[in-house]
């Protein structure tokens, strides 16, 4: 039979007297202070483990004011990039001990407003946002009314000067447009474009801005949509035209995918008669066949910085807004 001693949780004394530490020492080794020598801290930790000790960091938070938990709320976590991005922001968290709640606002502000709402019950520290299609600036209030520190990734509400991480996809737009002249293709059209967000505004600006620095004829831009989808009806008509495209900037991977497989059909040779660009190197770029010559916009990266950019928003809530820029790279396949 249990006494009521051996019923008792191992706390952090127990831990001390078992290592031959003092409380002190074996508290610090919790915080992953550097003040304690490596052996000490293997040591402790060993006899945690032996022990069976759980922290109690709720009730640690408690007294910092802190839960040391953020929200993540993007637009579409079934799309691969966003899962490249959440990994970026996990492994920041990660080192800092923080724990992230991932909600999906399927593009809708609605849902959107009611999981920030839901994430703030919770007693998250910060939130980091890639505003939903249709976000304004009701959005920005409603956290301010919240007194919720955030970041917004990728996506910005037109008008809001706050904490941003984006990726200027002009410049790796412009350098693929370089790279199609240089091998010979003047023709090129913008395949997926819809102007419903910062980021999808952004692109077009940047295609339209390199057509003219490089001189190149105008084509008819190719509408697509939220599901990653393109009008495949008006490309197969500018193919018929008198003066077909020669290649295309596509506005992700998928849709550069997608367009891939049509122009097979179609008995077009992809990287021969027809050249292709994406944007994100997803893993299934490289994968395809021919493999996907792309625009890398570094997700991984962007989720890391965003979340660091929140950890600054957080423990120095009076400091300037910052915005940082990701830059992207040309990453050359067979496709192109």
């Amino acid at each position: 039979m249990k006494t009521d001693k051996q019923d008792a949780p191992v706390n952090l004394l127990d831990v001390a007297r078992e290592a031959g530490v003092s409380r002190a020492t074996a508290s610090l080794v919790l915080r992953n202070s550097p003040l304690v020598a490596a052996a000490t801290r293997e040591r402790v930790q060993q006899v945690m483990q032996r022990l069976g000790y759980i922290y109690n960091r709720g009730a640690a938070n408690l007294r910092q004011n802190r839960t040391n938990t953020i929200g993540l709320v993007l637009s579409n976590i079934s799309n691969p990039f966003f899962s490249t991005l959440t990994a970026g922001v996990e492994e920041a968290n990660d080192a800092s001990e923080i724990v992230c709640f991932i909600a999906d606002s399927a593009e809708s502000p609605e849902r959107q407003a009611r999981q920030i709402q839901r994430l703030r019950e919770h007693n998250i520290d910060g939130l980091i946002l890639c505003p939903a299609v249709g976000s304004d600036e009701r959005v920005i209030a409603d956290l301010d009314r919240l007194g919720l520190p955030f970041v917004q990734v990728l996506r910005e509400i037109p008008g809001c000067a706050r904490d941003y991480v984006t990726v200027d996809y002009a410049a790796g737009i412009d350098e693929a447009m370089a790279h199609l002249v240089t091998a010979g293709r003047r023709r090129i059209v913008f395949i997926g474009n819809f102007s419903t967000h910062s980021a999808a505004r952004a692109r077009l600006e940047g295609f339209n801005r390199a057509a003219a620095r490089l001189g190149l004829p105008s084509l008819p831009v190719i509408a697509g949509g939220r599901d990653n989808r393109y009008d495949e009806a008006a490309l197969d008509e500018i193919l018929a035209s008198s003066e077909p495209p020669e290649a295309a900037i596509c506005y992700n991977d998928i849709i550069a995918l997608a367009v891939m497989g049509h122009l097979r059909r179609r008995a077009i040779g992809v990287g021969s008669d027809f050249s292709v660009i994406g944007m994100d190197d997803l893993s299934s770029a490289s994968a395809s066949y021919p493999a996907l010559t792309t625009i890398a916009t570094m997700p991984h990266r962007v989720g890391e910085a965003a979340a660091r950019l929140l950890q600054k928003r957080i423990s120095r809530p009076a400091k300037r807004s910052e915005q940082l820029v990701i830059t992207p790279r040309l990453i050359v396949r067979e496709s192109a």
